[in-house]
């Protein structure tokens, strides 16, 4: 029994019967007086605390936070309501995962799956690391991605569970409710996400198809107002398949720099590109706009569910200073960091992994997006538009041209329903009447469903024109 537990509590009171001050084994308490309309219960540290007259529930009523009210993910809201019932006699496709380990068609290098068992087999990770990551780890990560135009120290970068957290501690830090970020369309829905959950407003700006993804300069610009605190450049892109050229990226910080605006560059597909492109960072080119840079191990080591992405920090002229860097600290707090064993291995992941991996995902990528191209540009009706980089291909939709489909979500679920293939409708994206395929499948996968999209267009596909001419003639 503890010296607390033997003292002895009473409450004295007054005349009238109130009570008044409490006292332990005889002794008055400085604790907090009673204005008469309850009973205290006497706390071991002397203080008095109301137990009647307070108000309080009388029934259950647990509710979900606002949080999580204004919690969306626009892919699920749209796939989840589609009605998915693949053709029995048809082995399904499914074009629309970003997860390039699906198939089994894609291993990771070998010398990465030594380095996670190194790690495991040192026994050197299996506690808490520090929220930001092993110094280790950051210093390997600023060492393989610094550059003269964009050095890189340890200090100057966050490890975090995936790129995903990294985008989330990047708006977290720079944006509060009420402000708003601007966002591409069609673009990754993870942005949208994750700014309204926080009271965040997105303003989208465009992406120009017909020049290859480009950003509309000029609509980016009419969107900034004084409570714009950040700029969302995703490059190379998904759901585009599109890498900027070094004339466009400069263009982009030029609107930033004249507007005084932050940039989060979501680079996780950095060097994910076709023979023949050049793909560079925008911290690389930028001389006063700051830039924190997002990425990870999932796309280009074919890693997803490793859960390892950073932030880079490129603080040009001190802009963000100490408090950015503080802060991206204290958010990261919150979880305490990513795997630990991964972060044991990353020096040797980052240092080992043969260039050839790298060069075969990327012919492999790009021989599947030629494919897809190839047999879907002589397909009436539809217009795929050629990407440079990352994993994916958009196409358009000419609606019109079908009129047994409303827009990109009937004819997606339709094309499931018949052809067992299913690809994602870029209303997920923001951009109706495209759809976007994946093309890390198998390639003979690839063909078939190629085939079975050729065969479904062909069998939905009116054109006005043709028909009237058929008429005309019939008539003569």
């Amino acid at each position: 029994m503890s010296a607390d537990d033997t003292k002895s509590y009473s409450v004295q009171k007054n005349e009238n019967g109130v009570h008044n001050k409490a006292a332990v084994n005889g002794k008055p308490l400085n604790g907090n007086g009673v204005n008469g309309k309850g009973l205290n219960r006497v706390g071991v540290n002397g203080n008095c605390y109301p137990v009647e007259g307070k108000n309080h529930r009388e029934t259950w009523e647990v509710k979900p936070s606002l949080m999580a009210d204004n919690t969306l993910n626009p892919i699920r809201a749209i796939v989840d309501g589609m009605k998915l019932s693949p053709n029995p006699d048809k082995a399904m496709i499914a074009l629309s995962i970003g997860d390039p380990t699906v198939f089994g068609n894609l291993p990771t290098d070998d010398p990465m799956l030594q380095a996670m068992k190194d790690a495991i087999d040192s026994h050197q990770y299996n506690g808490y690391a520090p929220s930001v990551g092993y110094l280790k780890s950051r210093q390997a990560v600023a060492k393989f991605y610094s550059c003269s135009e964009a050095p890189l120290d340890a200090e100057d970068v966050i490890l975090t569970s995936g790129c995903s957290q990294a985008i989330d501690l990047a708006i977290s830090v720079m944006c509060n409710p009420g402000d708003n970020i601007l966002v591409p369309r069609p673009g990754f829905s993870l942005y949208k996400t994750l700014a309204v959950s926080l009271g965040i407003e997105v303003r989208l700006y465009n992406l120009l198809p017909e020049k290859s993804w480009e950003v509309d300069l000029q609509h980016l610009d009419s969107l900034i107002d004084d409570r714009t605190s950040l700029l969302i450049v995703t490059n190379p892109s998904n759901p585009c398949g599109s890498v900027f050229t070094k004339g466009h990226l400069q263009m982009i910080l030029e609107v930033a720099s004249r507007n005084c605006l932050p940039i989060l560059a979501d680079e996780i597909y950095s060097n994910m590109v076709f023979p023949g492109c050049d793909c560079q960072s925008l911290a690389s080119l930028s001389s006063d706009v700051p830039i924190i840079s997002c990425g990870g191990l999932a796309k280009r080591w074919l890693v997803p569910g490793w859960r390892m992405g950073w932030i880079l920090l490129h603080d040009r002229n001190n802009i963000f200073g100490s408090k950015i860097r503080h802060g991206l600290v204290k958010l990261s707090q919150r979880i305490l960091g990513p795997c630990t064993i991964v972060q044991g291995a990353l020096e040797g992941i980052l240092n080992n992994t043969r260039q050839g991996f790298y060069d075969d995902t990327i012919h492999f990528i790009k021989s599947n997006a030629d494919i897809c191209f190839n047999e879907l540009s002589t397909v009436p009706g539809l217009n795929p538009i050629m990407p440079s980089g990352a994993m994916y291909l958009m196409i358009g939709i000419d609606i019109d041209s079908f009129p047994d489909f409303q827009n990109d979500v009937d004819f997606t679920e339709r094309l499931v329903t018949e052809q067992s293939v299913f690809c994602l409708p870029a209303t997920a994206f923001e951009y109706p009447n495209f759809f976007r395929i994946v093309v890390t499948v198998p390639e003979q996968m690839m063909v078939e469903a190629c085939g079975r999209i050729r065969e479904f267009c062909q069998r939905h596909y009116w054109s006005g024109r043709c028909n009237e001419y058929s008429l005309q003639d019939t008539s003569v």
